[in-house]
């Protein structure tokens, strides 16, 4: 008798794309579609985007997720092929992550609390700058900020968006937190600090009523907002799985010297 492979069951999710819908069609014929609360795995076929909307749907159920690319960007993805899955699943080396938890309160007073895998942003909310004030465990750091706003991004989360605002990308495995201002006007030359993977971060809006400010967790987002808590939400850990050579390690490592 055989032994059962350690993801024998497979629970496939796709973006609504066509080549994703495709990928799905052809891998449930081959390897049939269980129930995401029966599977040993779910493999998500898409871009990073629809793996972000994966990690968050799942993100309590411990479940690994193995994502194949069949979108347009596909950092956190691997290389998509419909032969030995089993094979690669078994082979795969897991990444473990902790999101960030925001705490939220707004102008009235009510509580927004939203998870992110990439990163916590404050932006303003119309032409006039957003004037923040910072503090990192309970010590003020920086007593006015004036800026499009500011975010704090996790190690996963590094080379998104927080890349493209000249922030620092961070290791996978590092124990770290990037706080990365967004066109910063005064302090004009601040570039934003690394954090332990420790730190309460806390945002106040100064002029709120002047110079509302938008908080986003990933996707979700609460408008007009007084005071944003972040921390490292160490309660949960999301199992990524991903090709040996292909770890997120790797890639971030090799981000870095790239073009």
């Amino acid at each position: 008798m055989s032994t059962a492979q350690p993801y024998d069951r497979i629970a496939f999710v796709a973006s609504p794309s066509a080549e994703a819908q495709e990928a799905l069609t052809r891998l449930t014929a081959a390897y049939g579609n269980h129930d995401p609360s029966q599977a040993d795995v779910v493999v998500a076929l898409g871009g990073d985007g629809l793996m972000l909307q994966t990690l968050h749907r799942y993100m309590h159920s411990g479940k690994p997720i193995y994502g194949m690319h069949r979108g347009t960007v596909g950092f956190l993805m691997n290389e998509f092929s419909l032969h030995h899955l089993h094979e690669r699943l078994a082979a795969a080396r897991e990444t473990l992550i902790n999101p960030l938890l925001m705490r939220a309160t707004d102008v009235h007073g009510a509580i927004h609390l939203h998870h992110a895998i990439n990163e916590v942003s404050l932006f303003r909310q119309t032409y006039q700058a957003a004037r923040l004030r910072i503090l990192i465990d309970e010590h003020e750091r920086m007593p006015e900020l004036i800026a499009d706003g500011i975010l704090v991004a996790t190690p996963a989360g590094s080379t998104a968006y927080n890349l493209s605002v000249q922030g620092p990308i961070l290791p996978i495995n590092a124990p770290l937190l990037a706080l990365t201002p967004i066109s910063p006007f005064r302090p004009r030359r601040w570039r934003g600090a690394l954090l332990p993977n420790t730190a309460f971060v806390v945002i106040e809006v100064l002029e709120g009523d002047k110079r509302p400010v938008a908080a986003v967790a990933d996707h979700d987002e609460a408008r007009d907002v007084r005071r944003v808590e972040i921390l490292s939400d160490k309660t949960i850990s999301m199992r990524m799985l991903f090709d040996p050579g292909h770890s997120l390690e790797e890639r971030i490592l090799r981000e870095q010297f790239g073009p």
